[in-house]
């Protein structure tokens, strides 16, 4: 009988889902029900290369999982013949406090711990349980595993991860620095590790996630050792709607001024700020603000230039704080496919052994290979490496269903391996290589 490992992501009106054969180390779904809770909601259904999308009523979680399940074991658009062939669920979960260090299987406990800390993470965890809670409903029997996007920033020294505040508020309020995007870094630490031909436990990088949500981290001999984000996802780089690092007696001062209420101004600070309030509320997409700037849009070019900027600031104290650093890398959505956001980033950094080529940067617009974009003579490497968060879960789900899961540093994942191929990834690369022929010359292979 075959065996299918279900991902599950979800947010608070929306669960992505991802559907992968073990036997075939292959992904035969992906998709996303959207506008839970609301009118419209629905599902976007991607499998052999074809999208289909249903709308039907979701007022809960339990009804979105009830479609992802319909959907996937559908005779027509579905690819699997029935349930009992998924033998595992990995569940994205934000936030887990300082309770884990690596992914668990969902006991009674384990959700309890995720309630105890969901004012941590209040827009994600709750959604995170409400999903844990309808999959254990849809699917008794089936083991059900969590995925921490906190657990891998838990090897941050004290000194990094905690706050120079009153002691009591981390005795009693948990308040420090956790960290998240977890998932990718983990990804990206391991291939680069792979793309330097050193084990992970050698290998010093600093990885720059860069989508909506957008965080940078300091890798030391293959371990994380410090991270932008802070308590929530809300320190650090200028994101699409989040302001990042501010002075924190800038919210008090305009909520004296306007009288905003403390849910209000955190709203704001999470919603209304980034690319989005430099641009007067016109842009949150990186894509647009880029468009914007070609035509010559001052307050695009000023968002540009910012976002850069904090990168750019972030490279440097992490390379101050690793010393030796082997690679810099980009990845998810704007570090994979934005040119403009890498040069603006590494910049006038040569004199940190740090130099990129230009052309090989733009040449380098692909979610579906690993590039190279520095000079040759550059100290340190600059690669370009598609995350890939997905089998990271997916793999953890296996391990831990079948009991040899452990620690990533005792782990080894398949993706370690130099002669791993995603074969989705590679056909997705003969098609981009029609478009882009010059993507071959920054294509790095182990």
């Amino acid at each position: 009988m075959a065996m299918v490992i279900l991902t599950l992501n979800c947010g608070s009106s929306s669960a992505k889902y991802q559907v992968y054969d073990w036997d075939n180390k292959s992904v035969l779904a992906s998709g996303v029900v959207e506008r839970i809770g609301a009118e419209g909601s629905g599902i976007t259904h991607k499998a052999n290369g074809d999208k289909t999308e249903i709308k039907s009523p979701c007022p809960t979680h339990k009804e979105a999982i009830e479609l992802i399940l319909k959907t996937i074991t559908d005779p027509k658009i579905g690819v699997i013949s029935d349930m009992s062939v998924i033998k595992s669920v990995g569940h994205r979960v934000l936030h887990g406090g300082d309770k884990f260090t690596k992914s668990v299987v969902i006991t009674p406990e384990v959700l309890e711990t995720f309630r105890s800390v969901q004012d941590l993470g209040p827009l994600h965890n709750p959604a995170n349980i409400m999903g844990i809670e309808a999959a254990q409903k849809v699917m008794p029997g089936v083991p059900q595993c969590a995925i921490m996007d906190t657990a891998w920033h838990q090897t941050m020294p004290e000194h990094n991860f905690m706050y120079a505040i009153p002691q009591e508020w981390y005795t009693k309020y948990s308040a420090r620095r956790y960290g998240f995007h977890g998932t990718s870094f983990l990804y990206t630490a391991k291939r680069a590790s792979v793309l330097l031909h050193k084990k992970p436990s050698e290998t010093n990088v600093i990885i720059c996630h860069v989508g909506n949500g957008a965080s940078v981290c300091a890798v030391k001999d293959g371990k994380c050792y410090d991270t932008s984000m802070g308590i929530t996802p809300l320190e650090g780089l200028v994101m699409g709607t989040r302001c990042g690092d501010l002075d924190p007696a800038l919210p008090f001062y305009i909520m004296r001024k306007t009288g905003m209420s403390a849910e209000e101004m955190d709203k704001t600070l999470n919603k209304k700020c980034g690319l989005l309030g430099i641009t007067g509320g016109r842009f949150s997409d990186d894509r647009d603000v880029e468009e914007a700037a070609s035509k010559g849009d001052k307050q695009a070019l000023l968002a540009i230039d910012m976002y850069c900027a904090r990168l750019k600031k972030y490279v440097g104290a992490f390379m101050a704080e690793l010393g030796r650093v082997d690679a810099i890398v980009f990845t998810a959505g704007v570090g994979e496919r934005s040119p403009i956001t890498r040069a603006g980033t590494l910049r006038g950094l040569e004199h940190m052994g740090i130099k990129i080529d230009l052309q090989k940067n733009e040449y380098s617009f692909t979610g579906n290979a690993e590039t190279c974009i520095s000079a040759p003579d550059s100290q340190v490497k600059v690669f370009v490496i598609p995350t890939d968060e997905e089998l990271v879960m997916t793999e953890d789900a296996y391990a831990l269903m079948k009991g040899t899961y452990d620690v990533h540093t005792n782990f080894s994942y398949s993706f370690q391996d130099p002669a791993y191929v995603n074969k989705a990834r590679e056909e997705g690369l003969k098609k981009d290589l029609k478009k882009l022929p010059h993507l071959a010359e920054v294509i790095v292979r182990p």
